[in-house]
């Protein structure tokens, strides 16, 4: 897999899998464009590690639920790397908190929905124009789209089920024009997600049900984004990939 002269945007790629995803695409020649929202100090130390590759990147602040920071984003990977946008990935995103229906109110529903899907509309919205003929989208759902998620986890687990649906419906529209549009579906990935909203001993039971017997990791769910992104799928497009470790199988 090669990704020489080619731009790529990563949103939330400053830390977890969007670190590691970014690390990847750079470390395959792409110039990365790494979004974070809020810390920068974390964002730094990626393009740091970028750099250390011997990979090329620059960090942008933007809030991906609000479409002049989506716009923003998109103009200033212009800036740094030309009109053409070769590679979307949408990671942004986030639980922000498990709720049941009983605790849950319309913000904090309509604040998911836009944290998770309104924000991958608004990225393909503000890139498509940019995106040559070869291009590729890789949006980041979760096995939770797939079978509801844990306890608490319905907003998130809706928002993420219309992210694989909307995955289906650009594929389509955009085929024509010669842009691919895939999306993952991470079953339980070591990372600061399940540190902060799954007990350790959920996560042990999860580990000892997977048939690999482990947790997966972001450094594999990156591996699998490159591929997406690179020619060596290029007649690959409107699928949702699972990486569970054979948890569970669509």
């Amino acid at each position: 897999m090669k990704l020489t002269g080619k731009t790529a945007i990563v949103t939330g790629g400053a830390r977890d899998i969007g670190r590691a995803i970014s690390i990847k695409l750079a470390k395959l020649g792409a110039n990365v464009v790494v979004n974070y929202r809020s810390n920068e100090a974390t964002a730094n130390e990626t393009i740091d590690l970028i750099k250390a590759a011997g990979g090329a990147a620059i960090a942008v602040k933007a809030d991906m639920t609000k479409f002049a920071d989506c716009k923003h984003l998109v103009d200033k990977t212009v800036e740094a790397y030309g009109n053409d946008i070769h590679i979307l990935v949408n990671n942004a995103g986030g639980l922000v908190a498990r709720k049941k229906l009983h605790e849950m109110d319309e913000e904090f529903w309509d604040h998911l929905m836009t944290l998770n899907l309104k924000s991958v509309f608004m990225m393909h919205k503000v890139t498509v124009p940019h995106m040559p003929s070869g291009s590729s989208i890789v949006n980041l759902a979760s096995q939770a789209g797939r079978d509801g998620g844990g306890g608490g986890a319905s907003a998130y687990a809706t928002s993420k089920g219309a992210v694989m649906t909307f995955t289906r419906s650009m594929a389509k529209e955009l085929g024509p024009q010669g842009i691919r549009v895939n999306a993952l579906c991470p079953g339980m990935i070591a990372t600061t997600f399940h540190d902060t909203f799954t007990p350790d001993n959920v996560r042990e039971i999860v580990a000892n049900k997977t048939p690999l017997r482990r947790e997966g990791t972001s450094e594999e769910v990156a591996d699998l984004v490159a591929c997406l992104a690179s020619d060596e799928t290029s007649f690959v497009s409107g699928a949702n990939f699972d990486i569970n470790g054979g948890l569970a199988f669509s």
